[in-house]
């Protein structure tokens, strides 16, 4: 398992223990709002939405856009979205995902999940020292299903 150390360096290949990963997948909640999502198939988002709402989540786009995606109403950011959510899944890019997280604490979510490629140590202790828990480097289409 992968370590942030105290000075914020990263050293390695994941930022997932199970126990945190379970508990967001399976205690959390159920609201997840998925920044980056919009109606591009081609985009990562876009399937993993699917696969967690086959799960039983409630999938929120949060996106500039703010485009209604498999069903669900889209919102341009996560302090437009006027209803309390669970998870924020971040499907942006490294150097953006630390002001979602920011804004993911603000907003009251209970845990950041950062996609694969996502990385970003000084977010992740941020968003920890603010008591959410945090998964990074690591995708939850990929992580629900072994939860069997």
């Amino acid at each position: 398992m992968a370590v942030v150390h105290g000075d914020g360096s990263y050293d390695g290949d994941d930022h997932g223990d199970e126990a945190v990963i379970r508990r967001i997948l399976t205690g959390l909640g159920d609201t997840w709002a998925v920044v980056g999502l919009s109606n591009n198939r081609n985009r990562a988002a876009y399937g993993v939405a699917q696969v967690l709402q086959r799960f039983g989540k409630r999938v929120v786009p949060v996106h500039p856009k703010a485009e209604t995606v498999h069903g669900e109403r889209g919102y341009a950011s996560l302090a437009d979205i006027p209803f309390d959510v669970d998870v924020v899944d971040v499907f942006v890019n490294s150097d953006l995902a630390g002001a979602v997280a920011d804004e993911a604490v603000a907003k009251g979510a209970r845990a950041v999940w950062f996609q694969l490629g996502v990385v970003d140590e000084a977010a992740y202790n941020r968003t920890r020292a603010a008591g959410l828990d945090m998964v990074m480097d690591h995708c939850p289409a990929i992580e629900i299903p072994r939860l069997d």
